[in-house]
């Protein structure tokens, strides 16, 4: 059996086993990647730990510490009120707002998983104040940062632009950031169609908020979070005894506003400081959020209180564990090994389905700046041989290859399942997962037949 074929085995034994049985994948990967690193692919333990995904680690713990203060503080839902005023109370756009901020953060050079590093958790705690389906909200924020993310001034933009400029082929830089861009905003208009978006409209927070009760602190809703547990693709939401209050008896939202403090206001500072020295200055948005945390918990030490036990601990595992291994997996060679497989097919629809496919798959686990680099010069080849359009294969590769950062393996993905507020986290998980697969099967797929097959570009 190849060395290469060990650890695609492994992968699907982990999944299924994760699947079958409640144990944590990231566990089962630590576990795969020592064995299959160590008696497959020859590799020592410094050598298999040197694939922990330690930037992802920390961007991880860092922004759910942070937003845990700042959730205990008042400032997410001092923010959440801003925004709603911003569209004039109407729940039903909240999730295009966030689709739009992370787009444009993304579009004037943004890292993605900043962008999303610093929406999703305002995002998500919309989406848990106002009812919304959080697996909308959290998808509706990823897409968003994949829709800007092919700008000309954009990382992904300038990785790809690069490429195809050095290697010669024909290249269009806006039709790679449109292509995208409408790509993505599709995706989120079936979001928004079947994960109850039809449902708000109508819907004013204003209504909402009027039935939730307020409790001596000023906090609408008791200062809890009605328990929202998602089946399938729907939630359920369920009220303790003490919230089950009527409009009659819940004074409305405006009468509730307590006056800023001094705790709210550093917050904000920090929360400035972090959009600034990340997508700005371009300093590491986990080491950044890690010290606006620190400082916030110095400065207001029970602000903080239990603000450690609110990270995502189990997310923390699960995507430490996976990476891990998929850095075995990229060690054995694996990804060239059926990259050149394909390529050497022979038929340039195919090739260019298969390698669409390719960048997916890996790319749900890996990073996606990482396989683009490597699918596009796969391609290089046969698309220089001009059998099919390269702008097409370009713009359908670059597609394919992110809007698979869903996944809960992403920096992206994982962003989203730990900032998740009000919900089952394991069912939520399986319900990223399970929209994760389904991104992967059909995503390369429709790119493929409208950007490569009909051969226009």
């Amino acid at each position: 059996m190849p060395t290469e074929l060990i650890p695609i085995l492994a992968l699907a034994v982990m999944f299924i086993a994760a699947t079958v049985l409640p144990v944590n994948m990231g566990a089962l990967g630590f576990v795969a990647a020592f064995f299959v690193g160590t008696v497959a692919v020859g590799m020592d333990a410094d050598q298999i730990i040197g694939g922990f995904p330690s930037s992802l680690f920390l961007t991880l713990v860092g922004i759910t510490y942070l937003f845990a203060i700042a959730q205990n503080n008042g400032t997410v839902d001092l923010l959440v009120r801003g925004a709603v005023r911003l569209v004039g109370g109407r729940v039903a756009l909240i999730p295009w707002v966030m689709f739009g901020i992370t787009g444009v953060l993304t579009s004037i050079g943004a890292l993605g998983p900043a962008a999303v590093a610093i929406v999703a958790p305002i995002a998500l705690g919309f989406a848990a104040r106002y009812k919304i389906n959080a697996l909308l909200m959290g998808m509706m924020v990823v897409h968003g940062a994949q829709a800007g993310g092919f700008s000309p001034i954009s990382i992904y933009g300038v990785t790809v632009n690069n490429i195809a400029s050095k290697a010669g082929l024909e290249n269009s830089p806006l039709t790679l950031f449109l292509g995208s861009l409408l790509f993505n905003a599709a995706i989120g208009v079936l979001l928004f169609v079947f994960l109850g978006g039809r449902s708000l409209i109508g819907r004013s927070v204003h209504d909402e908020d009027a039935t939730r009760p307020v409790d001596d602190t000023g906090s609408v809703g008791g200062g809890k979070t009605p328990t929202t547990v998602m089946r399938g693709f729907g939630t359920t939401t369920t009220k303790s005894p003490s919230q089950a209050v009527t409009a009659e008896k819940a004074p409305p939202l405006a009468t509730a506003v307590k006056a800023i403090t001094f705790e709210q206001i550093l917050t904000l500072v920090g929360l400035v400081s972090l959009a600034v020295f990340s997508l700005i200055l371009d300093l590491d948005v986990g080491f950044v959020s890690m010290t606006v945390a620190v400082i916030l918990a110095l400065a207001s030490p029970k602000a903080q209180k239990g603000a450690i036990n609110q990270i995502s601990w189990s997310t923390v595992l699960l995507i430490g564990g996976v990476l891990t291994f998929v850095g075995v997996f990229q060690e054995a060679g694996t990804v060239e090994w059926v990259g050149n497989g394909v390529a050497g097919l022979g038929v340039p629809l195919l090739v260019a389905l298969l390698l669409c496919y390719i960048g997916a798959i890996v790319s749900a686990f890996a990073s996606s700046t990482a396989i683009l680099g490597v699918t596009i010069p796969l391609a290089v080849p046969f698309l220089l041989a001009g059998d099919v359009g390269a702008i097409g294969v370009i713009v359908a590769l670059s597609i394919s290859s992110t809007i698979v950062d869903v996944s809960p393996f992403s920096t992206n993905g994982a962003l989203v399942l730990a900032n998740a507020q009000g919900v089952d986290r394991d069912v939520f998980y399986k319900q990223i997962l399970k929209y994760s697969a389904l991104v992967v099967v059909i995503g390369p797929a429709i790119a493929w037949a409208i950007l490569v097959v009909p051969g226009w570009l």
